[in-house]
């Protein structure tokens, strides 16, 4: 268990500095569909060697519809939110999923919204609004898109717990996406995306993200949620931001400053309080 966390942490921290090197060489959205037609590849492979049955007809519209939001939306916000952004602080934003998520359960699940969850989340939107703050190096249009991602990632997360919660872990992340990377696929097809440089570079970032980011991390995740309870793998996860932050200073050089720094860590402990009171009441 602690091997395959830390080898999540070190995929998807890492995965930011090459999300954000990426955008040096593909259109944002061309970059995740690409991404995700290679795990999606992988993951039919592992489907058909485990002979997986097919979910349910029922099941297919929100594995659609999470697929689009998880894996498309999410990460279309993060990447198109990269270009003008350091990857580290898009993989904060980006992790203040648990904030949103906690909001829409109170009212999608009737999860009760207690003191000490509203104190997390407003501690987690001040931080927000420190980094907001464009005299501090950020922009405020990238910064929102790169909530969205967060937004987009909790509201997947809540359909899967309202409709998806029968459907094996591994057959659903499989088909999540399939159906996000062939959405998307047609969509830069039908709408120019702009040209794509294909080098030694870029090539290794597609397929970092492909295999190791998409794939593996993915799988990886789906089994460590058949061992553990949800809440406690939501805090785990927690230290994916903090490698993303320290690999953007040192493979990105990326400034850290004092009010960045400020802004981040109110946002860590922000979620730290939200989900570690799901986790003491679960």
């Amino acid at each position: 268990m602690i091997k395959a966390l830390c080898l999540i942490y070190l995929i998807w921290g890492m995965n930011w500095v090459v999300m954000k090197t990426a955008n040096s060489f593909f259109p944002p959205i061309t970059f995740v569909a690409y991404r995700f037609l290679f795990g999606a590849a992988v993951l039919l492979s592992v489907w058909l060697w485990l002979r997986l049955p097919l979910p349910k007809k029922k099941y297919w519209p929100w594995i659609f519809l999470t697929g689009i939001l998880q894996m498309g939306l999410n990460n279309i916000a993060a990447q198109t939110s990269m270009v003008t952004l350091g990857a580290g602080m898009v993989s904060v934003l980006n992790y203040s999923m648990p904030v949103f998520a906690a909001v829409m359960a109170h009212f999608l699940l009737g999860e009760k919204l207690t003191w000490r969850k509203g104190f997390g989340i407003v501690l987690a939107l001040a931080g927000m609004a420190v980094l907001m703050d464009v005299h501090a190096g950020g922009d405020v249009t990238a910064i929102f898109i790169g909530l969205l991602s967060a937004v987009f990632w909790g509201l997947a997360s809540i359909f899967v717990r309202l409709k998806l919660s029968d459907v094996n872990a591994i057959s659903l992340t499989t088909w999540q996406m399939v159906c996000a990377s062939l959405t998307l696929l047609v969509y830069t097809t039908v709408v120019p995306q702009g040209p794509v440089i294909w080098n030694k570079e870029s090539i290794l970032c597609l397929l970092y993200n492909g295999v190791l980011a998409s794939a593996l991390a993915f799988f990886l995740w789906s089994w460590i949620l058949q061992h553990i309870e949800v809440s406690k793998a939501s805090v785990a996860v927690l230290a994916v931001p903090i490698v993303g932050v320290i690999g953007g200073i040192i493979c990105l050089g990326e400034p850290m400053t004092l009010h960045i720094l400020l802004g981040m860590l109110m946002i860590m402990a922000g979620i730290y309080t939200v989900v570690t009171h799901e986790r003491q009441q679960a």
